[in-house]
């Protein structure tokens, strides 16, 4: 269908031009007078045919063409479309304001006339895209009653929004969290959060099936057993595909606070300037410091990755690697630390049988 037009839109154009130029052109440059040669509508016929004809690979083009802007515009946010059609048509008002005195400028002034209209326009496009919010609200007699009512419209306080990622969720530590109070303020679940942890949920993955199982009896638990305010906002923005990025977004327009243990958005938001609260951060705060010459009495795992070494674990899941600790595997013994290292992992602690300091 969409060809057809083109195609009427092309037959058209030979039509009119065949109409008012053929009779001239046949009399003028082929010396034709003779009927049908000065009948305009003989022209207005073969003017058509011949445009039907010279354009019928074009048209295929401009029918892509116009699909392809179609696609786009359907996928642009309508207030986006108007803010940027507002803005440009103030550019050609401008560009037209200025035309008189540009056209009798000498030589260039017609050129400079049309590159002049068109760089306006793109300027006002591109304003009124950027400010599109602004504009709507100009023109709609709402821009000083938004601005005084923007504290008002805000329905967080500044930090008081707490929003969980889907990684936090899957986690579960962030349900304990909560129920021992160092979480408070408003849990706020965004509806495409949401929506990515059924989509595991469902996923034909047992792992990844049951990880997103996992997540929503979290959610539910901290919804029905915890007395803490969750909140679901049905928000989404279509011109970003990742979850991360829409998170960081709504993060900034609700002044909230991201909860994740996901080390890249973590980064992320630090980059954004958006507050996080990581969950592996906080669990590594909390454990307790060990000092390069305590004693600790452990329980030898396994064997280490070195000869003759042997690890062991404390109660909240620090590795210790012990030197020359293979022997104990499978008992407890008395070991004295040496160093402690710190990764982005976790801490790590070295020791030593205290056994061994004392033959040494």
């Amino acid at each position: 269908m969409l060809k057809r037009i083109v195609h009427l839109f092309f037959a058209v154009i030979g039509v009119v031009l065949g109409y008012k130029f053929a009779p001239a052109l046949f009399a003028q440059a082929f010396h034709l007078t003779s009927q049908p040669f000065r009948s305009a509508w003989f022209g207005a016929a073969l003017g058509g045919s011949l445009f039907i004809l010279s354009t019928a690979w074009l048209a295929n083009y401009v029918a892509t063409l116009i699909r392809w802007v179609e696609e786009k515009l359907q996928r642009t946010p309508l207030a986006d479309i108007l803010g940027g059609t507002i803005g440009m048509v103030i550019g050609l008002l401008i560009a037209y304001l200025f035309n008189p005195e540009i056209r009798v400028i000498p030589v260039v002034g017609v050129p400079l006339q049309f590159f002049v209209g068109v760089l306006l326009a793109y300027l006002g496009l591109r304003i009124g895209f950027t400010k599109r919010e602004d504009l709507l609200s100009l023109f709609s007699g709402k821009l000083g009653q938004r601005d005084r009512d923007k504290d008002k419209k805000q329905p967080y306080k500044a930090g008081e929004a707490k929003l969980l990622d889907t990684s936090v969720i899957i986690d579960g530590r962030v349900a304990d969290l909560v129920q021992t109070g160092f979480l408070d303020g408003v849990l706020v679940i965004p509806s495409f959060v949401l929506q990515e942890l059924q989509h595991i949920a469902d996923s034909s993955d047992v792992l990844k099936r049951n990880r997103g199982r996992r997540g929503l009896d979290v959610l539910n638990r901290i919804q029905k057993e915890l007395k803490v305010k969750v909140q679901v906002i049905d928000v989404d923005y279509e011109d970003i595909q990742e979850v991360d990025s829409k998170l960081v977004r709504l993060a900034k327009q609700l002044a909230g606070k991201v909860v994740t243990n996901d080390f890249n958005l973590n980064k992320v938001c630090e980059l954004q300037g958006v507050p996080v609260l990581n969950i592996n951060d906080l669990a590594n705060a909390l454990k307790p410091i060990v000092l390069p010459g305590e004693e600790l009495t452990v329980q030898v795992i396994k064997d280490g990755k070195e000869y003759n070494q042997g690890v062991a674990y404390l109660d909240d899941g620090t590795m210790i690697v012990i030197e020359g600790g293979r022997e104990y595997i499978g008992g407890k013994v008395d070991v004295l630390v040496t160093s402690v290292l710190q990764t982005s992992a976790g801490r790590m602690i070295f020791a030593k049988p205290k056994l061994l300091e004392k033959a040494l």
